[in-house]
């Protein structure tokens, strides 16, 4: 692109450097990115660091906290999503909340959608959803978050959310994500072969997918494999994405299990 004027190469630059962190380029991100850039990329690479270094996240946070507590512009709309994707990793849900209501931007009502999912309110998140269709019914966005609501609700909207998904592949191009949203609405509706099949397709476009490996697992399980094979994506998902929520609490469980099971020897001794 040869943006005409330099609002319009910051929106680009934005956009670029956030593709490379959803890359995980994080590398490049922190590279390119100097302390003379505009406030909006330091946001972006202030998320990059946070991605790439987990001994200074803690320190990341803090430092967040400084400047959420200050007066933050409500304009800076890249600021608040790179600061509320940030806390959202940190699992602090109101924190991030609190960022994203200070803007209606499309991308902070988006991630506003996932954090009310995950944190099961799906009647807030319905409303976002409404509110995003207001703003924009046409919008990618908009029909992501329609779909994810959907995947959330089950019951006939899985149809409806494997349509959407199918529909921004055919407008696009189909990716992981977009098939694992696929497999996801499958895999509720009992459809494992089908689901099984999508996975494949989106293993073989990124092999270290924390969102494919987690959902090969879940597969494996409905579908009675071998101990090994569900293993062996778990393996993959504990090497390379050991901060991933799904791992932490993996992990606390199989921690907390082992705990149970020394007491119970001890009891039995």
């Amino acid at each position: 692109m040869k943006p005409s004027s330099a609002e319009l190469k910051l929106t680009k630059d934005i956009f670029m450097y956030r593709a490379y962190l959803a890359g995980r380029k994080y590398g490049v991100v922190l590279d390119e990115i100097k302390a003379s850039s505009p406030p909006e990329l330091q946001a972006v690479r202030t998320f990059a660091d946070y991605l790439a270094s987990s001994d200074k996240r803690s320190s990341i946070v803090k430092d967040l906290d400084k400047k959420m507590s200050s007066s933050v512009g409500v304009d800076d709309d890249t600021f608040l999503l790179m600061a509320a994707s940030i806390y959202y990793h940190e699992e602090n849900f109101d924190a991030a909340l609190r960022c994203l209501h200070q803007s209606d931007s499309l991308e902070c009502c988006a991630l506003m959608v996932q954090i009310y999912i995950r944190i099961d309110r799906v009647d807030l998140a319905k409303k976002e959803v409404k509110k995003m269709q207001e703003q924009d019914d046409d919008a990618t966005l908009t029909q992501l978050a329609q779909a994810w609501f959907n995947l959330a609700v089950g019951g006939e909207k899985l149809q409806d959310a494997y349509y959407i998904f199918q529909e921004l592949a055919d407008k696009n191009s189909s990716t992981s994500l977009l098939l694992n949203g696929q497999a996801s609405a499958y895999i509720q509706q009992g459809k494992l072969e089908d689901a099984e099949d999508v996975l494949q397709e989106a293993l073989d476009k990124d092999s270290n997918s924390p969102e494919t490996l987690i959902n090969l697992i879940v597969l494996s399980q409905h579908l009675g494999k071998a101990p090994e094979v569900s293993n062996r994506y778990l393996s993959q998902l504990k090497d390379s994405h050991a901060s991933h929520p799904f791992i932490k609490d993996y992990m606390a469980k199989e921690k907390e299990l082992q705990k149970l099971a020394t007491q119970y020897v001890s009891a039995s001794a």
